[in-house]
């Protein structure tokens, strides 16, 4: 048959094949899972071709592209409900946003080490084990973050 008779194949069963996967996905995907089950028939149709009946199996491999997508829609659509249910933390104070802005405005190392000191309260050593740096580059990265901050917050540096 060829590729001719992939092209009377495809003819023909298209259109029941988007009315499958809307009725087992919805329409607004059916069309794409019809055209992937039929390009799925083309890659394979010297084999597909040669079945007793090619139609079932482009029928039965459109069946499950649609429920495999009607399913990972449904794991994506909980884990957004998930997310959209977990607690939202509280807005920040305009000087606490304006702290974190001028955090995010410091060089990678020292913002890191700002936000592990006053995020998790952690020391040198352990800002150290962290960041896999040494404790003589955290003290430096966090007296030029000090410095930094107070020069954009316009405070005084604590000697």
């Amino acid at each position: 048959m060829g590729h001719e008779g992939f092209a009377d194949f495809y003819r023909a069963e298209l259109p029941g094949l988007v009315a499958l996967a809307r009725g087992l996905c919805g329409s607004a995907v059916a069309d794409d899972i019809a055209q992937e089950a039929m390009l799925a028939a083309y890659r394979r149709w010297a084999e597909v071709e040669d079945f007793d009946q090619p139609h079932a199996w482009v029928r039965r491999t459109c069946a499950n592209l649609a429920i495999s997508s009607f399913r990972r829609r449904m794991v994506e659509v909980r884990a957004l409900a998930r997310m959209t249910t977990r607690p939202v933390p509280a807005p920040l104070d305009a000087d606490a946003e304006e702290f974190w802005t001028a955090v995010r405005d410091l060089p990678r190392r020292q913002a890191q080490c700002a936000a592990l000191r006053y995020v998790y309260e952690m020391g040198g050593a352990e800002i150290a084990r962290t960041l896999s740096i040494s404790e003589g580059s955290v003290k430096v990265h966090l007296a030029r973050a000090r410095t930094a901050l107070a020069a954009r917050l316009g405070l005084e540096v604590e000697q």
